[in-house]
């Protein structure tokens, strides 16, 4: 870990939604990048880390669903690429000694587990199991939780609402400065409030945005962008949000180029 400017207590890099195996793998390059250039102490994934699109209800909308001996093999193949893909972040994260480490449970991570409620023989698919998340230093959140991952004056969740809007209405509901993913996109949306303001960011997803990949879309435009960001906290928990954009595998970070076409995965 790097050593932070004297008032700076804390650094953290937090992603959104990978999506793996869908990922962007320059986008997730120039992420792995990043952290060896800011060498945070923190480290926080938003969850929608697997795709688990075997377990959702559009994913089989208009195809009959296979028996669960057909299934299992599938599901094995996506565990076994997620945790590839987590593997990759991991090595960065250990490269810099970042020991802090914090996993969300995203909605798509709900589908795996309420997959596995059903089927309650399978606990080894249970994301916390077939992730390693205690084994890889991972702190767990669920995705219904009353409590958000909470450091100084900043929350983090993976995020619920889509509408328009949704960085309004994320601070309306939880009434407190977010960090939150699921939504693919950029919004930021500040409120004054007695003692200062108050301010929702999305970050935007690391995802493959190509039609392929996203077939559920049925070729509708979206608005989606590739990003992650960067958090700085001050000693009595007040902190900085700086939102990176990522632009055809591409970003500049602290005057620098960050090049995810040089170390794709």
């Amino acid at each position: 870990m790097a050593r932070l400017d004297k008032g700076i207590v804390r650094r953290a890099i937090v992603t959104p939604d990978k999506h793996f195996p869908l990922h962007d793998k320059k986008a997730i390059s120039v992420v792995c990048q990043a952290i060896e250039m800011v060498k945070p102490d923190t480290y926080i994934d938003l969850g929608d880390t697997g795709e688990w699109e075997l377990f959702s209800k559009h994913y089989w909308k208009n195809k009959e669903k296979p028996p669960l001996e057909v299934l299992i093999p599938m599901l094995d193949k996506e565990v076994a690429s997620v945790n590839k893909n987590m593997d990759i972040i991991d090595a960065s994260l250990d490269k810099v000694k970042c020991k802090k480490r914090h996993f969300i449970q995203g909605n798509h991570e709900l589908w795996l587990d309420n997959f596995v409620t059903r089927h309650p023989y399978l606990p080894q698919y249970k994301t916390q199991n077939a992730l390693n998340i205690k084994e890889r230093g991972y702190k767990y959140l669920k995705y219904i939780s009353n409590k958000p991952l909470k450091i100084g004056k900043l929350n983090f969740i993976h995020g619920k609402y889509t509408p328009i809007h949704h960085a309004k209405k994320h601070l309306e509901k939880g009434g407190q400065s977010v960090i939150y993913g699921h939504t693919h996109d950029f919004q930021r949306f500040t409120d004054t409030k007695w003692g200062g303001t108050i301010s929702a960011w999305s970050m935007g997803c690391l995802k493959d945005m190509s039609s392929e990949a996203n077939e559920w879309l049925r070729g509708n435009l979206h608005n989606w962008n590739h990003g992650f960001a960067i958090v700085d906290w001050f000693k009595g928990g007040n902190f900085k949000v700086e939102v990176v954009e990522i632009i055809d595998g591409k970003t500049s970070l602290w005057g620098k180029l960050i090049d995810g076409n040089k170390q794709e995965k």
